[in-house]
């Protein structure tokens, strides 16, 4: 499982930070987003091998869509206005130091 920022707001894959779904989306929807997501990730793989580019941009666009409705892209989903470090560096943002001794401690389990 991939280490998740104190505030919820972030996981991180090989040091790089990657916005969660938005937390207060029912499960139900939350669900069908994902579900969507996923029809739209089978959608490039056909597309990407049938090398039909229309296809490939629509199905794209497939994947970005659902991706801003989770809460993963676009708009934060917070409101205290902090800013947006996905897919940053996570040792360039405020998370550096937690993520150092999260690392340190997952180490010597």
């Amino acid at each position: 499982m991939h280490p998740t920022t104190p505030d919820g707001r972030y996981f991180v894959v090989k040091g790089q930070l990657w916005r969660c779904s938005n937390p207060s989306l029912s499960e139900e929807v939350r669900q069908r987003l994902v579900n969507e997501l996923m029809a739209a990730r089978r959608e490039v793989k056909a597309a990407k091998a049938s090398a039909d580019s229309d296809a490939l941009k629509a199905a794209r666009t497939g994947v970005h869509q659902a991706k801003v409705a989770l809460g993963e892209r676009g708009d934060v989903w917070w409101t205290d206005g902090a800013r947006d470090f996905n897919r940053c560096n996570v040792e360039n943002t405020p998370y550096a130091q937690w993520y150092e001794v999260s690392e340190a401690q997952r180490s010597t389990k």
